[in-house]
């Protein structure tokens, strides 16, 4: 029987979704960020993060979903893909929780608005909530990291 995953629950709007504790390495409160000129519209900036420069984007925008103005809540999950250190803009990061992965269904073509390939699957948590599983690579994909890391430089 394979492990249950650790995952951080965020959300977007009224959705939940989650990212597996393993590519997340911090959660940090919205902070200044500096404009990038000539980036893709969905990336907010950067932001010097212990000495680190760090790309921010807005997930919402990145999923073609209405942008929310941040919050008291809201937060920079900072996570790293590949070599890719990046911050993703959520309206509140909630919970960290166990996810069987048995209870992983594949994704709909179309949830909410975001096409299939962002997500890994449905989680079914409980007995009346779903959590959509992000698929880091694809949320991100290779010209948009090469973008990036761009940035970074």
């Amino acid at each position: 029987m394979a492990a249950d995953t650790k995952t951080i629950v965020f959300s977007l709007g009224s959705e939940e979704y989650g990212i597996e504790v393993e590519h997340v390495k911090t959660i940090e409160r919205m902070m200044p960020m500096t404009r990038v000129p000539k980036t893709l519209p969905f990336v907010k900036g950067v932001v010097n993060l212990r000495g680190v420069v760090v790309p921010v984007i807005h997930l919402a925008s990145r999923f073609g979903l209405p942008e929310t103005e941040p919050t008291e809540n809201s937060r920079i999950v900072m996570v790293h893909v590949g070599d890719l250190e990046v911050g993703f803009i959520v309206d509140a990061a909630n919970d960290v929780i166990d996810v069987q992965p048995d209870r992983i269904e594949a994704p709909p073509e179309v949830v909410g608005g975001i096409r299939a390939k962002y997500l890994r699957g449905i989680a079914k948590v409980g007995d009346n909530r779903l959590l959509v599983m992000l698929n880091l690579s694809e949320v991100l994909n290779k010209s948009e990291i090469i973008q990036l890391e761009q940035m970074e430089d």
